[in-house]
């Protein structure tokens, strides 16, 4: 079965959001894989983005790809501050559209005290259905960790790095040096 390349760098990295009352928090794991090799194990893949870094944003994919795409988000929330889903949008809006960016290999998660989006490079800008997100290659096992555990664990900070610990144990694209950022909401 033929693999194309954007298939392959999604092995590679968890990145989990949940949001619980008073509190958002964004975890992801340090390894960078190339194929079946492990290039590096520290790697920071959550950042806190825009005006007083109110917005924290994780990728999964192609590491160059997903700083373009901060940048260029970046500048949306510039232009439409404060509206973290507008800027998503504009951001999709061009990611689609413009034959540069439509090459970047890169999921998004971002999230400020209001909404947390997952971005696509075919243009889809979700908000999801529940509390818990999250991308990757690990991401599934994380996600159904976290809401697993979203009803018995208040604290989102625990519950966040429990999934991510479970998401490490059973994926071997993820490992356990940890990124979080938090914001309180």
């Amino acid at each position: 079965m033929a693999t194309d390349s954007f298939t392959q760098n999604w092995h590679g990295t968890t990145i989990l959001a949940v949001r619980k009352p008073g509190k958002l928090v964004v975890i992801g794991d340090g390894q960078v894989s190339m194929g079946n090799t492990v290039m590096k194990g520290n790697a920071r893949k959550v950042r806190r983005i825009g005006e007083g870094g109110q917005i924290i944003a994780g990728f999964a994919g192609a590491t160059a790809d997903a700083f373009t795409l901060f940048e260029r988000l970046e500048l949306k929330l510039e232009r439409f501050p404060g509206q973290l889903q507008r800027a998503a949008v504009e951001l999709a809006k061009d990611w689609r559209t413009d034959k540069y960016l439509q090459k970047l290999e890169a999921l998004l998660i971002v999230a400020d005290k209001h909404v947390t989006l997952v971005l696509t490079g075919s243009g889809d800008v979700l908000e999801p259905e529940h509390d818990v997100v999250a991308i990757g290659s690990g991401g599934n096992f994380a996600l159904s960790a976290g809401r697993a555990l979203f009803d018995y664990e208040d604290d989102a900070e625990i519950l966040a790095r429990k999934a991510m610990k479970i998401a490490a144990d059973v994926c071997v694209y993820t490992n356990e040096n940890t990124t979080l950022e938090m914001l309180e909401l």
